[in-house]
């Protein structure tokens, strides 16, 4: 796995592609108050930062949300879940969102961001014993120091 490449504005090895999305993440995650680090480590993990990725499981855009969370949260049509703007802010209210259910606990939150709420408070507020779920916590803490370069 690696970060992508391009620009250095935003440290090494940015792509032009998330480098333009900056001041989008920028703007959400100061707006609900989330390390945007972070989001742009779980963009990365998502959707490798295409806007119009799609997923088996139905998840949309660059966090991939599920349209019913999208629905939760803000986004009304699939046009709105795969607006970049739109998109970025729902995910990133959705961040929020768990941080404050789990206190913070970047483990959980990634875990719920990932498996749903219900699977991380099932499992006893702990990350739940699914190889996928593991695996995304994982990668996401592992870029996520490299989106602070």
């Amino acid at each position: 796995m690696r970060w992508p490449e391009g620009g250095a504005r935003r440290g090494p090895g940015i792509s032009p592609r998330a480098e333009a999305l900056s001041p989008i993440i920028e703007s959400a995650a100061q707006r609900h108050a989330i390390d945007p680090h972070l989001v742009r480590a779980v963009i990365q993990v998502e959707s490798g930062y295409s806007p119009r990725a799609r997923s088996p499981k139905g998840a949309m855009g660059l966090m991939q949300l599920m349209p019913a969370t999208a629905a939760r949260f803000g986004a009304a049509s699939e046009d709105d879940i795969l607006s970049p703007a739109v998109n970025v802010d729902v995910g990133v209210r959705y961040l929020r969102f768990l941080a404050d259910r789990f206190g913070g606990r970047t483990d959980l939150v990634l875990a719920a961001y990932n498996a749903g709420e219900g699977a991380v408070i099932r499992h006893g507020y702990r990350v739940p014993p699914y190889r996928e779920t593991q695996d995304y916590v994982r990668k996401v803490l592992d870029l996520y120091p490299l989106a602070k370069r």
